[in-house]
C-alpha cells in the first residue's frame, strides 16, 4: 500500500507499475498534452506540468520511495521541490533534443532511455516493542515480489515469440510526418503496434505463468534481527530480496525500526525513566518500592528511614537503563518519584467508634521527628483579628475560580518562584 496514489493516477498506471510502465505512460501524456500541441488550452500546459514532476518522482527509486511512504509531503521536506527538472526540461531530456519544438523542427536526439540498472527498494516500517530491544530478537517478515518468470524465463512467451517491433525498432515511440502547407512537421506519438512496449507477442504465444508480463509475484520471509539496544530509525538492509525485471539488478528490501511506545517506561537514548507513586509515610519513613523491569526481573528499590523524598524529585540506578546498541554498556534508570499525600490524619476512635482529629500526644510526635515550623508573619498586638476556617473546595462547582487560584501559582513561578523539577522524557 502507498500513502498517496495521486502521481500513479496523473501517469494512469497502478502503484505497481513497473519502470517500463512508467516510461510508456509518461510518453503518451507528455506528447499528449505538451503546449506546443495545446496552443488553445491552457489546462493541458498545467496538464503537462503535472504528469512531468509525477514522472520525474516516479521515475526516481528512491524519490519513489519517499513517495509511496509518505506522500506529496514527505516528498517535499524530503529533497525534492525547487531543486529538480522543469516539466520542459525533463520532457527534453526524456524525448532527446530541444523539447517539442526541436523535434517538430527536424532532428531528434537518442531516444531510447537505457532506463535503471536495478529495480526500486522495498520499504517496510518494522514495529518494535521495548522488550524486543531489550533483549534482542529475530523477527520473521513475509513481502510480497516480483521475480522473473521461472517458465518463461523473463521473455514473456516462449522462445522466439517475443519479436522486436518493426514499427518503432523497439524504441516504443514512431517518428510521424505531416505537411502543414509548405511546410513538412516531424513529431512523435506512442506506437500504434506495440503500445509503446518496443515488442511484439501473439496472444497464443504468451507465457500461460505471468501472462506475458515477464515476472510473477512471489512470497518470500526474511529473518530480520532486531539487535539489543538499536534506535529507531535504524534502517536494515538485504541486497537484492527485491524485485526482480529482466534486463536490470534485483532490488533490494529495507526495514525501518519503529519502536512501540511502552507503559511503564520512556526512553532517551540508552537511559530509561519510571515514575513512581509513593504515600507520605515512605516518603518520609523509608519503605521499599518494586519495579518490574523489561527482561522479567524485579529491581527491588530501597528508601531509607529518615532520607525525605520529595514531590517530584528524581533518583538514578546506574546500569539498569537500555543496553547500548553494538557495545557492552548500558544506560541508567532514572525514577521520578509523585508522593501522595493523605486526605486528611486521624486519631484513635472515639466513644462513639469515629476516628477523631488528631490527639496532642500524635502532633508532639510528629513535632519530635520532623523539621520545626517555619516562622509565619504574626498581627501586631493592637490589630484587630477574626477567626476563620477552612474548607474543600468542590470541584463541579468552583472548577473555574480553583483553576484560576491554580494558575496564580504558575504565574508566580514565572516571575521567579521556586524551581520544579521535572523528569525528562521523551
Amino acid at each position: 500500500m502507498v500513502k498517496d496514489s495521486k502521481y500513479y493516477d496523473l501517469l494512469g498506471v497502478s502503484p505497481d507499475a513497473t519502470e517500463a510502465q512508467l516510461k510508456t505512460a509518461y510518453r503518451k501524456g507528455a506528447l499528449k498534452h505538451h503546449p506546443d500541441k495545446n496552443a488553445h488550452d491552457p489546462s493541458s500546459a498545467e496538464k503537462f506540468k503535472e504528469i512531468s514532476k509525477a514522472y520525474e518522482a516516479l521515475s526516481d527509486p528512491q524519490k519513489r520511495q519517499l513517495y509511496d511512504q509518505y506522500g506529496e509531503e514527505g516528498l517535499e521536506q524530503g529533497g525534492m521541490g525547487a531543486g529538480g527538472m522543469s516539466a520542459e526540461d525533463l520532457f527534453s531530456q526524456f524525448f532527446g533534443g530541444g523539447g517539442l519544438g526541436g523535434m517538430f523542427g527536424g532532428g531528434m536526439g537518442g531516444m531510447r532511455d537505457p532506463g535503471p540498472k536495478k529495480a526500486r527498494t522495498i520499504h517496510h516500517v518494522h514495529k518494535v516493542s521495548l522488550e524486543d530491544i531489550y533483549r534482542g530478537k529475530v523477527s520473521k517478515l513475509a513481502l510480497q515480489k516480483s521475480v522473473i518468470c521461472p517458465k518463461c524465463e523473463g521473455r514473456g512467451g516462449k522462445e522466439g515469440a517475443v519479436k522486436t517491433c518493426t514499427g518503432c525498432n523497439g524504441q516504443g515511440m514512431k517518428t510521424m510526418m505531416r505537411q502543414m502547407g509548405p511546410m513538412i512537421q516531424r513529431f512523435q506519438t506512442v506506437c500504434p503496434d506495440c503500445n509503446g512496449e518496443g515488442e511484439t507477442i501473439r496472444d497464443k504465444d504468451r507465457c500461460k505463468q505471468c501472462n506475458g508480463k515477464k515476472t510473477i509475484i512471489e512470497r518470500k520471509v526474511l529473518h530480520v534481527h532486531v539487535d539489543r539496544g538499536v534506535q529507531t530509525g535504524t534502517k536494515i538492509d538485504f541486497r537484492g530480496e527485491g524485485d526482480q525485471m529482466p534486463g536490470v539488478q534485483p532490488g533490494d528490501v529495507q526495514f525501518e525500526i519503529e519502536q512501540k511506545p511502552h507503559p511503564r517506561f520512556q526512553r532517551r537514548g540508552d537511559d530509561l525513566f519510571y515514575h513512581a507513586e509513593i504515600d507520605l509515610l515512605t516518603a518520609l519513613a523509608g519503605g521499599a518500592i518494586y519495579v518490574e523491569h523489561l527482561d522479567e526481573r524485579w529491581l527491588t528499590v530501597e528508601i531509607l528511614p529518615g532520607e525525605v523524598i520529595s514531590p517530584g524529585e528524581i533518583k538514578v540506578i546506574r546500569g539498569q537503563g537500555m543496553p547500548s546498541y553494538r557495545h557492552h554498556d548500558f544506560g541508567n534508570l532514572y525514577v521520578q518519584f509523585d508522593v501522595k499525600f493523605p486526605e486528611s490524619i486521624q486519631g484513635p476512635p472515639g466513644q462513639d467508634g469515629f476516628p477523631t482529629t488528631m490527639t496532642p500526644q500524635q502532633v508532639a510526635a510528629l513535632e519530635s521527628v520532623l523539621p520545626p515550623r517555619r516562622p509565619q508573619a504574626v498581627p501586631p498586638p493592637d490589630a484587630m483579628t477574626e477567626d476563620y476556617s477552612l474548607e474543600k473546595v468542590d470541584p463541579m462547582q468552583e472548577g473555574g475560580r480553583a483553576r484560576g487560584a491554580a494558575g496564580m501559582d504558575d504565574d508566580d513561578d514565572e516571575m521567579g518562584g521556586g524551581e520544579r523539577v521535572q523528569c525528562a522524557s521523551q
